[in-house]
């Protein structure tokens, strides 16, 4: 009888553990490589500078010509009148201006 009831208590072990293997089997293929993608969005929007051209979430191209803490306002086309303010999360591009 005993020996049924050490079997039955290592089973229970066994499958805790198969459980937390899977857990964090699915945790190393999808969560960290979004943590890792999120960190990188982060570092490119606090590198933004002035004169940098932007490509926005919902595709549109621009020039950043001010920052705020939030925001940023860009300007789009080449009539210099179209100056947009966004958050910060709706760049999802950033190429740095060239110097010359």
């Amino acid at each position: 009888m005993y020996a049924l009831a050490a079997q039955s208590g290592s089973n229970w072990i066994l499958l805790i553990l198969v459980y937390v293997l899977i857990f964090g089997g699915f945790w190393f293929v999808f969560m960290r490589p979004q943590k890792k993608e999120q960190k990188r969005l982060q570092a490119m929007i606090a590198d933004m500078a002035v004169g940098d051209t932007v490509l926005t979430t919902s595709g549109f191209y621009g020039v950043i010509i001010d920052i705020t803490d939030d925001d940023v306002i860009v300007e789009f086309g080449s009539n210099k009148n179209c100056r947009i303010p966004m958050q910060k999360a709706a760049i999802a591009q950033v190429e740095k201006a060239s110097v010359e």
